[in-house]
């Protein structure tokens, strides 16, 4: 989707599928045709397609998003980096991402404004140009590695990071109990004997803690003495990976968007199955983390949004076998 506004700003037409990836709950893509329709978009549902027209070269428009969204922000900026006059968009996104994308089109020639109070002021230039960009470490990824640490009551050192996006994760590991040293693009991290329990964890947009490292620290919860409570409140179906997490015998409570965990001393292996993406790899640290053997299934799920995985871990001295069954 995020393709939308690129091909309407350039050709004056696109069309595309609607979204899909893990199943979280509905993604709805109405804030960016919004956006667009604003900026002189002509746009229809066909056939589970959209058809998007622009007769005229796209224009500015004053924009407010009620809710930060990131695929919408990145749409916007992008096609408003080459419509005509000036888009003011209020309300955008504040994740890294959306700041690297800016520091992009900005090399690429574009005149972009980044104002307080997430307010982004576009002047729509004529064309782009080429530049060189190196793009930003993932954050989540970072995360996701720390956790294996953090779960397996192992040490690791990261580097090539930039430690200021992950300051929420960082934040509840310390308040597990392990101790976190950040240098000026690493983190050092040693987990405790035992864990602690992180209290009240409620994902929200950047700079509170993601929704993607939900899953992957409730399985670092499971093993903390005493109870940590998630509230997700970006997906309403960011749960599928408990019932994973409860086969390899950890206590976990659901209620809507609320899960209690009671953490365990130890948890054992099992027959699991990656749910998707951050819940598939909440199983394979859980796995990481249990007594005994594990086969883990679906990890296509994985491959999709982390680099060598099994290979990382393996590197870091987890017994990881890829098989191809």
């Amino acid at each position: 989707i995020v393709f939308l506004g690129a091909l309407l700003a350039r050709f004056g037409q696109a069309e595309v599928t609607l979204p899909g990836g893990c199943e979280l709950g509905p993604r709805p893509i109405d804030l960016h045709l919004s956006a667009l329709s604003q900026m002189g978009a002509q746009i229809r549902e066909e056939d589970g397609r959209l058809c998007c027209r622009a007769p005229e070269r796209l224009h500015g428009a004053d924009i407010l998003l009620p809710f930060p969204s990131v695929g919408a922000t990145e749409n916007i900026l992008i096609a408003a980096a080459t419509a005509k006059g000036e888009t003011v968009l209020h309300g955008a996104a504040r994740e890294p991402e959306i700041g690297d994308l800016i520091a992009f089109l900005q090399a690429c020639g574009a005149e972009i404004r980044n104002g307080p109070d997430a307010v982004l002021t576009i002047r729509g230039v004529e064309r782009l140009h080429g530049c060189r960009h190196r793009v930003i470490p993932d954050r989540i990824a970072a995360g996701t590695y720390l956790c294996a640490a953090a779960a397996t009551g192992g040490e690791i050192e990261l580097t090539g990071i930039e430690p200021a996006h992950i300051l929420s994760v960082l934040a509840y590991l310390t308040c597990a109990g392990c101790r976190v040293s950040c240098g000026r693009d690493g983190v050092w991290l040693k987990a405790p004997d035992r864990l602690k329990s992180m209290g009240i964890i409620r994902t929200q947009p950047y700079p509170g803690f993601p929704t993607d490292m939900q899953a992957i620290l409730m399985t670092v919860s499971c093993l903390a003495a005493g109870t940590t409570v998630f509230i997700e409140n970006i997906f309403e179906n960011r749960f599928r990976h408990i019932p994973e997490l409860r086969k390899l015998g950890a206590r976990i409570e659901t209620a809507e968007r609320t899960a209690v965990v009671s953490g365990v001393e130890e948890l054992s292996g099992a027959e699991l199955s990656c749910t998707d993406l951050r819940g598939g790899a909440a199983v394979v640290l859980g796995a990481l983390a249990a007594r005994g053997e594990s086969q883990i299934c679906g990890i296509h799920h994985i491959e999709r949004g982390y680099e060598d995985f099994c290979g990382q871990l393996s590197a870091l001295g987890a017994d990881v076998v890829l098989t191809d069954g």
